[in-house]
């Protein structure tokens, strides 16, 4: 699976580049600073999945998804937030994308999002099921 992330934060990045590279399975691709650059290179490197943040210079993550589902309606694109937020999840589902997990749940459920989409599932896991999850319960 070829995966580019878009965050405009460096460490976020480079924090999610380090969790996927521990799979052989998946391949970072390319990585965008802002929600243009994320539309760009989704066109040009044609990746499997777009990870997605929302709140990005010069255009959002939402609108930047939105123009991708428009050109490439077959990437999967997960939203990365800090926002943990019932109104941004739904809005995230009308637009059509995989999954939303927050960054301060990346550790934890990033590779279980990855594993759900390359399963052509949906992953937008409400707080308790991802704790019960992690813990056994």
């Amino acid at each position: 699976m070829r995966v580019l992330i878009a965050d405009d934060h460096e460490a976020v990045r480079r924090g999610v580049c380090a969790i996927l590279t521990s799979r052989t399975d998946v391949e970072v691709c390319g990585e965008a600073v802002n929600g243009q650059e994320a539309v760009e290179k989704a066109v040009t490197l044609a990746p499997d999945l777009i990870i997605l943040d929302i709140t990005m210079p010069v255009l959002s993550g939402f609108e930047a998804a939105r123009q991708i589902r428009k050109t490439l309606p077959q990437v999967s694109i997960l939203i990365l937030s800090m926002h943990e937020s019932n109104q941004l999840i739904e809005e995230a589902k009308k637009i059509g994308v995989q999954g939303y997990i927050t960054k301060t749940q990346v550790g934890d459920t990033l590779l279980l999002a990855v594993d759900a989409i390359l399963r052509k599932q949906i992953f937008f896991p409400e707080r308790r099921a991802v704790e019960s999850i992690l813990h056994g319960a």
